[in-house]
């Protein structure tokens, strides 16, 4: 361990694409780094190894806990986290623990949570809710976790009674980059055209599949701008995506966990449909939520 880094454990966020990782004293970060070895990059036996790259210096002769979240715990990750069921705190010990090769850390990892009906799971979320949780004991409502897998989460008493998981990131990749819309899509923005795609989703959300091919009709006839078609096509997607989850938020306290582009659009789509939403830095989220883990690991057992 370095002179200047001497922490007593070690905060992970592992998810598909990155790797992040924080030295801690207590609740204070003392060191942080990230890399791109994420999950979806990594096959069986590596992962110890990435990990022990990412913070070697960080580690002495004293073994330091880490507690990780994300997709490190999936069926695909270093090792499986049973899921939690819902209605259920967002985090609970024990949780699931690795003793690596390397004798000078152990790993425990934050399970996900699960739902029966409707059918549904999510990993490295949770954290981020029980971050959110640390600072808004009372907070009942709903949060929104915009990504490329969007979570809607009701909380009660600070339980996690229910979620539901929307496609609309993957969706809009897939619709803009990779199907016949891809040819009239630009690079830009349109703050007009995505309201007016937010709008008409929520107004008629039956309509979405006669509204993606237009795109590119008016693309041909009408000479619609490939900015305007980008716009317009994230707008109706998550316009679609507001009126099916509309039971969820409507008339209820709403916090939008992530201060990114995506959440603004967010914010801004909700307040289109009437409601209105504050949104809240997702990452210092995730290191609450693991600071709140380290806590419930001292305590346990």
């Amino acid at each position: 361990m370095t002179d200047n880094c001497r922490a007593d454990w070690i905060a992970v966020d592992w998810g598909t694409s990155s790797l992040r990782a924080w030295a801690m004293t207590g609740d204070v970060v003392i060191d942080a780094r990230q890399s791109d070895d994420g999950m979806g990059r990594l096959g069986p036996g590596l992962f110890e190894p990435a990990l022990t790259q990412l913070i070697d210096d960080w580690l002495g002769d004293k073994c330091l806990p880490v507690l990780a979240c994300g997709m490190v715990g999936a069926r695909q990750g270093w090792s499986e986290a049973a899921y939690r069921p819902v209605p259920c705190a967002p985090l609970g010990a024990p949780f699931h623990r690795i003793h690596p090769d390397d004798r000078r850390f152990t790993v425990h990892i934050i399970p996900g949570l699960s739902q029966l009906d409707p059918a549904d799971v999510m990993r490295g979320e949770e954290t981020q809710i029980a971050g959110f949780l640390s600072s808004e004991p009372d907070f009942e409502g709903v949060l929104a976790l915009p990504g490329t897998h969007n979570k809607w989460v009701t909380l009660r008493s600070g339980l996690v009674t229910g979620f539901r998981t929307v496609m609309t990131g993957e969706v809009f990749a897939l619709l803009s980059g990779q199907s016949v819309l891809r040819h009239g899509m630009g690079q830009g923005w349109c703050e007009t055209a995505f309201a007016e795609g937010v709008t008409a989703a929520i107004e008629r959300p039956a309509d979405l599949p006669l509204a993606l091919f237009a795109l590119r009709a008016e693309g041909l006839l009408k000479a619609l701008a490939p900015d305007a078609a980008r716009a317009r096509l994230s707008g109706l997607l998550i316009g679609a995506e507001l009126a099916a989850t509309r039971p969820m938020w409507q008339d209820a306290p709403i916090a939008l966990l992530g201060a990114g582009r995506l959440s603004q659009l967010y914010a801004i789509a909700l307040d289109l449909a009437g409601a209105k939403a504050r949104v809240t830095d997702g990452t210092a989220l995730t290191l609450a939520g693991l600071t709140r883990a380290f806590r419930l690991l001292q305590e346990s057992p």
